[in-house]
């Protein structure tokens, strides 16, 4: 079996990129922990509002993982498998779309989580048990460029792994 040249080049991508989202996802779960000892439970603090404290960060770990590390390697390894199994291999520009639309926005997913957990985090340290308000002020308060934000980069994700998907989808059918 030879492996297309343009998948070499995806595979060395996609293989470098769930290392370092590796580590990050290691980082993100010893930022989670130090920051939720600093968030001991008290009569201010009790169980609920706690969880509410530290849930983004908490979160943010298992999302570094599954986004940075669990689906570019499924991506791998079904790329891969398509070609031992004797399918097509997809086309150079569908991957280079596909991965250039995933990449940089999961790295953009995962900063969001992080910046929201603090924001929570510090917020409630600084005496803030006001939830709304702590959501509210998130990008100093414009929902516009919040939904925007948001919206721009799990489209992006969606968009690059759909191209992805439905071009793999193809080169499997029936001859």
């Amino acid at each position: 079996m030879t492996i297309p040249e343009h998948y070499r080049t995806v595979f060395r991508i996609y293989l470098r990129f769930a290392v370092i989202m590796l580590f990050m996802g290691l980082l993100t779960g010893i930022l989670f922990q130090e920051s939720a000892k600093k968030t001991p439970y008290s009569d201010i603090l009790p169980a609920g509002v706690r969880l509410e404290t530290v849930l983004y960060l908490a979160l943010l770990h298992g999302h570094a993982f599954l986004i940075g590390v669990v689906i570019p390697l499924v991506t791998t390894w079904m790329l891969y498998l398509g070609l031992a199994l004797g399918y097509a291999p997809v086309g150079r520009r569908p991957l280079v779309i596909g991965s250039w639309l995933y990449l940089p926005a999961s790295v953009v997913v995962i900063a969001l989580m992080i910046y929201k957990g603090y924001h929570f985090q510090l917020g409630v340290r600084n005496n803030n048990l006001d939830f709304r308000a702590l959501h509210e002020s998130l990008f100093f308060g414009n929902h516009a460029l919040r939904a925007a934000v948001y919206g721009l980069t799990h489209t992006s994700m969606a968009v690059g792994l759909g191209t992805i998907a439905v071009s793999f989808w193809r080169s499997i059918k029936k001859d």
